[in-house]
């Protein structure tokens, strides 16, 4: 298992790969280039184990025992909580709310937050780049409410410019809703601009950052936000598991998402009184097991540290950048500098459909995703239809890299001759 980290410029070296020995596939895997780690990563070994070690050594209901092995299970989802909000910069961990996944923790925050504050009239403003997970949850607010929903745009360089922010966030903003990375462009969107806007009106910002916790360093203080969601399974841990992240007095200022056991503080035969936060958006029995795995995820990408994971996928997105742009055949979506974005490089190749391309791929050893990536708006918007999508870890190598390029010969030889 890798343990001390290796320096940028030795993690840079993509013709090495000290990591794939650490995921079970991946190295059990010499044919396959896995380049779709953006809809889920692979585990490193030491996940694998703690998930299976809990249910060998501490499996007992958690929070409802008072029983040595149920107090040990309590205390396994109270060090990682601790170990999640750690990773984002959380100062107090009672501000993390483990749900199942990105959407979930969403849907926390506007079936719960955005119902007590929105009012008909009000504004609530996205990117037109969201995923459908901080898209149609937002529209389902604003027709419950009668609110407004519109939409930050971005310009040609696929940037959301301060000119837009400042014409969409006005005085009937109260929630702008945005990915801090595009899981289709792989642009950054400026996070810490947006939230000083809407919080000159009175509002809130909410950020979907599923694709940005596996690639940088994330600090929710800096980016300003008053809600940040991502999902265990894109950073490296267990499916199933998803965070929320909300300031103390908004969260405890909401109304419950779901109800039942464990989100009480009492009951009576006529009302209920909630628990505290976080238990009062936890109701029901957790997965406590893929709780402490993704704890121990969070260990473990640590450990690689996270200078070295961006020196990587820096280096492997200019190798991969460059691949593209030698096959006078394929076209990039969204911008060519390798700099601009993080993890992800959507293309076509010219009159091949993605699904075909992704198959031919498939039959190559290379795995990409191919499909509108949850994003139908924006693709639509952009006149590209679906699209192919190259998604990268820090566990790939310049080897996966060019096994695309070979594939991707392969795919227009196969159309055309």
């Amino acid at each position: 298992m890798h343990r001390l980290p290796l320096s940028a410029a030795q993690a840079g070296d993509i013709s090495t790969n000290p990591y794939k020995a650490d995921f079970p596939l991946l190295a059990a895997r010499d044919d396959l280039a896995f380049l779709d780690s953006a809809a889920t990563a692979q585990r490193p070994r030491c996940v694998i184990d703690a998930q299976a070690r809990f249910y060998e050594t501490l499996n007992a209901n958690a929070l409802r025992g008072l029983y040595d092995l149920s107090v040990q299970a309590t205390t396994a989802i109270g060090e990682a909580r601790a170990k999640l909000a750690r990773l984002i910069g959380a100062r107090d961990r009672d501000e993390v709310v483990i749900c199942r996944n990105t959407s979930e923790a969403l849907n926390i925050v506007a079936g719960s937050f955005a119902l007590d504050i929105l009012r008909e009239g009000d504004e609530v403003c996205v990117t037109a780049m969201e995923h459908h997970s901080n898209l149609i949850p937002w529209q389902q607010a604003c027709r419950a409410t009668g609110a407004k929903l519109t939409y930050l745009f971005p310009d040609e360089n696929d940037v959301i410019t301060a000119e837009e922010m400042d014409a969409k966030i006005g005085p009937s903003t109260r929630i702008v809703a945005a990915a801090h990375v595009s899981n289709v462009l792989g642009v950054e969107n400026p996070i810490a601009d947006m939230a000083r806007r809407v919080h000159e009106h009175g509002g809130y910002l909410v950020v979907d950052g599923a694709q940005s916790v596996p690639h940088m360093d994330i600090d929710v203080a800096a980016l300003e936000c008053d809600f940040f969601a991502f999902s265990a399974h894109k950073a490296f841990g267990p499916f199933g598991i998803g965070v929320l992240w909300g300031r103390r007095s908004l969260l405890e200022s909401s109304s419950p998402f779901l109800t039942g056991g464990e989100m009480i503080e009492s009951v009576t035969f006529e009302d209920a009184a909630w628990a505290g936060i976080p238990e009062k958006f936890e109701a029901g029995t957790q997965d406590a097991a893929g709780i402490h795995a993704a704890g121990v995820a969070v260990d473990y990408l640590e450990s690689v540290g996270m200078q070295a994971v961006q020196a990587r996928e820096a280096a492997l997105m200019r190798a991969c950048i460059e691949t593209l742009d030698a096959l006078d055949f394929v076209s990039i979506v969204g911008p060519s500098d390798p700099d601009a974005r993080h993890g992800v490089v959507s293309f076509n190749v010219d009159g091949i459909h993605p699904h075909d391309v992704a198959s031919i791929l498939d039959m190559q050893g290379v795995a990409i995703r191919a499909g509108y990536h949850c994003a139908e708006p924006l693709l639509t918007w952009l006149g590209t239809g679906a699209c192919c999508r190259a998604s990268l870890a820090f566990y790939n190598d310049e080897s996966d890299i060019a096994a695309l390029g070979r594939g991707l010969e392969t795919v227009w030889r196969t159309f055309n001759g």
